[in-house]
């Protein structure tokens, strides 16, 4: 019989209990988590695409938008610049504007080192239109169902803007995530383990199931929106490249976790609340599930897929082959993690939430790596991997 809620936050360390308070009060970036009908017929597009500078564009959620790039690397230290891994840090206050612009009021946080901007030279100019927490239906035009976001117009729209004053080259969109309620499955995980001693994959498989048909509908939605938005720019489909991609998992599998199942080393420390079966779950078929999805709708849509389900792997959160800087050990890229770990709720000294299980400014730069190949590679499927001891200059891609 699990023990009494009340009895076990009580029980539980402060930090702990922060944590707890954290996945009670998720949804994180990923929050916030529409199929849609027929496309309205395009008017007749020009007959050449605009010119301009060229352009490479991203759309979509907080795992292109660059949320959690504030992050070096996790410290357990709370203080000052938390072992040097908070580039918000000024010195003597934090500023996250530093990384996310004008963007860190709004919550889209596009940072300063987003994947758009680690690929440049895919084109003269780099814009990123995606935001944290962004669902299909934030991508969408506002004419065909599209709805606004945190104080911006829908993705499409914006597009629309960018087509038609640059020479577009490549569109890189990764959404979806939300629509079948990432978040919510962290949450319920790491509330299975901080409280209720009970495994959270059962249900969340029956949910994410659930939540499959209507999210990839909205996926292969959002891209005939980004299409339609482009012919009417006066771009036909061969004067850019569409790419879909996948989401990575930020947690290894519970044979490559630094830290035991048991006590609260897993929690307090790493900031990994989960089980290992949970883990296992997660990292094995959570998200090959949803990459395999993502896939059958690029494939159907005939648009370039990014399979990024092993971007991370041996920097995720609490890796065995990763390891947290300390004051002697500064961060880095070949033995830090890669992914912002659960930081507990300590918006006031670790950041904000919504940052948690993302990748951080080692992943982003590894995100960035990933589309500049890939951008070498005109046609066919891809997986992007890292290579052992190196940072972003070792990744590599794979057919698909």
């Amino acid at each position: 019989m699990p023990e009494n809620r009340t009895s076990i936050i009580r029980r539980a360390p402060r930090l702990g209990r922060r944590l707890l308070s954290a996945a009670l009060a998720l949804p994180l970036a990923t929050g916030g988590l529409l199929a849609g009908g027929l496309l309205a017929a395009a008017p007749a597009r020009a007959a050449t695409a605009p010119s301009g500078p060229t352009a490479s564009v991203t759309l979509g959620d907080s795992y292109i938008s660059g949320e959690a790039g504030r992050w070096k690397g996790n410290s357990a230290d709370s203080t000052g610049g938390r072992t040097g891994t908070d580039r918000a840090w000024t010195g003597s206050s934090y500023d996250p504007s530093l990384v996310y612009g004008t963007t860190a009021a709004s919550g889209c946080d596009r940072s300063d080192v987003a994947e758009v901007l680690g690929a440049p030279t895919v084109a003269q100019k780099q814009i990123n239109l995606a935001c944290s927490g962004a669902v299909t239906a934030n991508v969408f035009r506002a004419s065909n169902g599209g709805q606004a976001y945190k104080g911006e117009a829908p993705q499409a729209d914006q597009l629309a803007t960018v087509a038609a004053q640059n020479n577009v080259k490549l569109i890189t969109l990764s959404i979806g995530g939300n629509d079948l309620g990432f978040s919510d499955v962290i949450s319920t995980c790491v509330q299975d383990y901080l409280v209720w001693y009970s495994y959270c994959h059962g249900s969340q498989q029956s949910a994410i199931d659930a939540k499959m048909p209507a999210a990839m509908a909205g996926v292969g939605k959002a891209i005939d929106e980004i299409r339609a938005v482009m012919a009417n720019a006066g771009y036909a489909q061969g004067d850019y490249r569409l790419v879909l991609q996948s989401y990575p998992s930020p947690i290894p599998r519970s044979a490559e976790m630094r830290y035991p199942e048991s006590g609260w080393s897993r929690s307090d420390t790493g900031g990994c609340p989960f089980w290992n079966g949970d883990a296992d779950w997660a990292r094995d078929s959570m998200v090959p599930q949803i990459s395999t999805a993502l896939a059958g709708v690029a494939a159907g849509k005939g648009v370039q897929f990014l399979d990024l389900s092993n971007l991370l792997q041996g920097h995720e959160v609490c890796s065995t082959s990763a390891q947290q800087p300390t004051a002697s050990t500064p961060p880095s890229a070949t033995t830090g993690e890669w992914a912002r770990f659960l930081d507990g709720g300590l918006n006031t000294t670790q950041g904000a939430l919504q940052e948690s299980m993302h990748p951080n400014y080692y992943g982003q730069q590894a995100l960035g790596s990933c589309l500049t190949l890939l951008w070498a590679k005109p046609s066919g499927n891809y997986a992007c991997r890292n290579t052992a001891g190196r940072d972003a200059s070792g990744m590599y891609l794979t057919a698909r």
